[in-house]
């Protein structure tokens, strides 16, 4: 067992210890303040202090000042590389083993500690890409708080090479948006008779109009109904397993636009998916400001799955943290899968790998746990302007990323943009050369 010695024991610091060797390391561990206990430790040891213990020759990492701080306030992490990889908060002399504090390196991206300092916001009031870090430096899409970890291990295996990890397995998992199960059928008088007046007046294609009629005649399938499709998909390349569905449950408006949670064959369809694949709430627009809103629409899906509801995606990713997040765990949600950008891929708080979220403000580990996604269709075709083409080379690199520090790569696709229809005509070549490369088939 690693013994690890600090000078003084902060949630933050027992936060971001038990991240690394448990969470992401997988070995077994403890932690002492006690300096007499360490020095008579005869397993493996390591010191994380400001400096070494008196009369230990075991390996020292020079801690910077974050962990022991509870504080928020703008921080020195200078940025630098070491080794061919991103180092943020340098440290300098007295023996570390390391030049730089990977402990707070990592405390700094996971608890997303930039988000809490000033910054701009886009017009829908998310943290943007463009102010992050990561973003600035160019390491997005590096899975660094994954990579610092393994610097930790191989550090620790070179003085002693006893010592276990277990070695993590790449995962992949896909999540699919509903944001809008149909495209014309079960709307209702109001949104169909609109639908088809709009169609009239504005489109210039007398086929898209036909379509329509076809479809509400009930002669042509939906084009957003791709559910058999994803399922039958993810069942030919062996995923289905990893699949979760996140279906729009909230109020009809501007930015929401929603089936009935009402309508029989909406609720027929999700019951259905759920027989197949996890579902989690797809948290509306406003759900993550309005905690009433959230919960309402919390009940409406567990009403129709008979069951209790513990994940969830906000949509448009649009939620500001610690707020959003506190709303979740007393909700009874227990994982959130909307840590990453709308516009650019990447790593949003730096890893692969699921995590607890810790509360800045409040200085404690959450009960939720953040799940993090490195790519979305949206991004690419919509945001970036790329083609299917060289979204597939993105999309690999990516998942290249993930594999090399033994994580687990999330999507998010979305049913409507696997129609082959509008403007999304060639993109289920993406998505089934995603599941290929990502589980070797």
């Amino acid at each position: 067992m690693l013994l690890i010695y600090v000078p003084k024991l902060t949630n933050r610091t027992g936060y971001t210890i038990n991240v690394v060797m448990g969470n992401i390391l997988q070995t077994e561990f403890a932690i002492t303040t006690d300096t007499e206990t360490f020095k008579n430790h005869t397993g493996a040891r390591l010191c994380y202090a400001q400096k070494p213990v008196a009369g230990s020759d075991a390996p020292f990492v020079k801690a910077a000042k974050l962990l022991f701080e509870t504080t928020i306030e703008e921080q020195d992490c200078l940025y630098f590389e070491y080794e061919g990889q991103p180092a943020l908060f340098p440290v300098y002399g007295g023996g570390t083993a390391l030049p730089f504090d990977p402990f707070a390196a990592i405390f700094y991206m996971l608890s997303r500690y930039e988000e809490y300092l000033p910054h701009r916001k886009d017009a829908h009031g998310r943290f943007m890409a463009q102010e992050c870090l990561a973003y600035k430096r160019g390491f997005l899409q590096k899975a660094v708080v994954d990579r610092w970890a393994l610097m930790v291990r191989d550090m620790l295996q070179r003085h002693y090479p006893e010592l276990g990890f277990r070695s993590r397995a790449f995962a992949f998992e896909q999540t699919v948006d509903i944001d809008a199960a149909y495209c014309y059928l079960y709307k209702g008088t109001f949104r169909t008779v609109m639908g088809l007046l709009r169609d009239g007046l504005h489109r210039h294609d007398p086929e898209e109009v036909k379509h329509r009629i076809r479809v509400l005649k009930g002669k042509e399938h939906d084009p957003y109904d791709t559910f058999d499709y994803i399922l039958e998909t993810s069942q030919k390349y062996g995923c289905r397993n990893t699949l979760i569905f996140f279906p729009l449950m909230g109020d009809y408006g501007i930015y929401d636009k929603p089936a009935s949670p009402h309508h029989n064959e909406f609720r027929q369809l999700l019951q259905h998916l759920s027989d197949y694949s996890k579902v989690g709430i797809h948290g509306s627009y406003y759900s993550a400001e309005e905690p009433v809103r959230m919960e309402r629409e919390i009940e409406r899906l567990s009403d129709i799955l008979h069951r209790h509801i513990v994940r969830n995606r906000f949509h448009f990713l649009r939620f500001n943290l610690p707020e959003a997040y506190r709303t979740l765990a007393r909700l009874g949600i227990a994982h959130d899968y909307s840590m990453g950008f709308a516009d650019v891929p990447g790593f949003r708080c730096g890893t692969c790998t699921a995590v607890p979220f810790f509360d800045l403000n409040s200085d404690q580990e959450s009960p939720l746990s953040m799940h993090p996604f490195a790519a979305m269709d949206t991004t690419f075709h919509t945001h970036m302007g790329l083609n299917t083409e060289e979204t597939k080379g993105e999309m690999r690199k990516l998942v290249d990323e993930v594999r090399a520090v033994g994580g687990t790569f999330s999507c998010i696709f979305h049913n409507q943009n696997l129609c082959e229809d509008f403007d999304w005509k060639g993109w289920r070549t993406v998505y089934e050369d995603l599941l290929a490369y990502a589980t070797g088939n």
